[in-house]
């Protein structure tokens, strides 16, 4: 099954309409929770021609569109690399995710340069952005009390206070809820893992969870203010200049 599903990935990829600079697996796949029903996040950077970015007649963007193949739903979400660098400078950690991703399904031989770049971008300030995401998730959760936000809320904490504490990024919740000791969360991904992307919790202990939830936000906050990462970002020089090489290179071979 897994091989058919990479094999539909490369389909959809090979129908984005501009080269990729590269394409990984984000979602529910990477953070270690898909359900059976769960699609496939496809997300990544391409390149646009040059003539598009420099004369009157710009072309869009981000290419974005769904696809369904035997039952197998691929949502796939690129952007021009000019935009892509610049969220990634803007302390995005879902771009930080897709970068570090270890499901690549594309990449060329400038994908680890860019790996490379983006570990100096990143920062101590993005603890803030983990910590906003988690709040804007957990306040989902309350409204619907369903397991998949739960679940984010829980992954989106410990990816930020895991930067925070090493530098890395890591998006699995299994490898995360070993590393802090969390058994509880065993259970709501295996529930997840047998369930569907909409199952409802059902007699949930939620002052439990609502104190834990409260307690690594405390943590995740102390660990950002004791960080040794930067405040700023450090590649923009460096990125600029791939920026340039790729519209060049990419200009000669159209």
């Amino acid at each position: 099954m897994q091989a058919m599903n990479d094999q539909l990935i490369r389909s959809v990829l090979n129908r984005q309409p501009h080269p990729l600079l590269f394409g990984s697996v984000s979602g529910s796949h990477l953070y270690g929770f898909p359900s059976y029903d769960s699609d496939y996040d496809i997300r990544g950077a391409h390149i646009l021609p040059l003539e598009k970015v420099v004369g009157l007649y710009t072309e869009r963007e981000t290419v974005e569109f769904k696809e369904t193949v035997d039952d197998v739903e691929i949502d796939l979400v690129t952007h021009d690399i000019k935009k892509y660098f610049e969220m990634l400078l803007k302390r995005s950690g879902n771009v930080l995710e897709q970068i570090f991703s270890p499901m690549v399904h594309r990449e060329t031989p400038y994908f680890d340069e860019l790996r490379e770049i983006a570990k100096g971008c990143i920062t101590s300030n993005h603890g803030h952005a983990y910590r906003g995401y988690a709040q804007k998730i957990w306040k989902s959760f309350e409204k619907q009390k369903r397991i998949k936000p739960l679940l984010y809320v829980f992954r989106v904490l410990l990816s930020g206070l895991h930067l925070m504490e090493t530098g890395e990024v890591e998006s699995n919740i299994m490898r995360l809820t070993h590393r802090y000791r969390l058994p509880y969360l065993g259970d709501l991904i295996a529930l997840k893992l047998q369930g569907s992307e909409d199952t409802l919790l059902e007699d949930l202990d939620l002052d439990f969870y609502g104190r834990e939830y409260r307690r690594l936000v405390r943590k995740l906050d102390d660990a950002r203010m004791a960080s040794n990462l930067p405040e700023e970002p450090r590649g923009k020089p460096e990125l600029h200049d791939l920026l340039i090489r790729l519209r060049m290179e990419y200009a000669d071979r159209s």
